[in-house]
């Protein structure tokens, strides 16, 4: 699938863009929305010239708005369908080893806060707000909430907002350590592309192996984590880039260093 009608998938360079484009539905994810996020994330995965992704959503109202209901009520979002992937897409992966960030762009509700917890990093609005709205309609989270928020903001401040629904500000969101940065209203994305952009011009294999250490080693005990940091340390600095790099440190060939005159 390459052509989708309720997302926009867009290269600009090194960097992927995928964008929900349902702003008259807040861009709500429904069975046709979730199909298509797992053609895209997938996508993604496998293009060795994609290095960074970002996510957002159209439009400065809402990032996502979490499931579609209306779907949900008319027995059209298939909950058992995809187990492996997650409900409102591929939720449920954890081995894109490449870094993510969330442009959130508006309101990040229910399962549209649980997809700005899957990214790597999250750059936010002003104007944006967060919350496990989904508590008001005696629905659970599916799409990695209750795991990724403990693991974000630490078991009371996560079991806070998932118990009470209670909506928070940007400012809130970044105090507590849900988002990385809050930035003007409407810049959001631009930010998350200079991000990008700075990610995608360093070294790749030292950078994924490290970020799959970080993400496979949460939660565990730290005997295991420092295990999983060895063996994936032993994969990357073999790599091509490793020499390169040492060449360049000893050679003083730093893209830091301002040229001598």
């Amino acid at each position: 699938m390459t052509d989708y009608e309720h997302l926009l998938y867009e290269q600009r360079g090194r960097v992927t863009v995928i964008t929900i484009n349902r702003p008259e539905r807040m861009n709500a994810i429904g069975p046709q929305t979730h199909q298509e996020l797992v053609d895209a994330w997938d996508r993604f995965r496998n293009d060795d010239d994609a290095l960074v992704g970002v996510l957002t959503g159209a439009g400065n109202t809402a990032f996502c708005a979490g499931g579609d209901l209306k779907a949900a009520q008319a027995g059209e979002l298939a909950i058992d369908a995809s187990p492996d992937d997650g409900v409102l897409g591929p939720s449920r992966w954890t081995d894109i080893y490449k870094p993510t960030i969330a442009a959130v762009n508006g309101l990040a509700y229910a399962g549209g806060l649980e997809w700005a917890c899957w990214t790597d990093l999250a750059v936010a609005d002003e104007h944006a707000t967060f919350g496990v709205t989904c508590r008001r309609w005696n629905i659970g989270l599916a799409d990695g909430g209750t795991q990724r928020l403990t693991r974000i903001l630490g078991y009371r401040r996560a079991v806070d907002l998932i118990i009470t629904g209670r909506v928070i500000d940007a400012h809130e969101a970044e105090r507590i350590g849900l988002v990385n940065q809050v930035v003007p209203s409407g810049t959001c994305l631009q930010r998350a592309l200079e991000l990008a952009d700075t990610i995608a011009a360093l070294p790749q294999p030292a950078l994924r192996t490290d970020l799959e250490a970080a993400r496979t080693g949460a939660g565990r005990s730290l005997e295991d984590g420092l295990r999983i940091e060895a063996e994936c340390f032993a994969r990357s600095i073999y790599a091509s880039e490793t020499a390169e790099g040492l060449r360049r440190f000893n050679e003083r060939d730093h893209p830091d260093l301002a040229p001598s005159r």
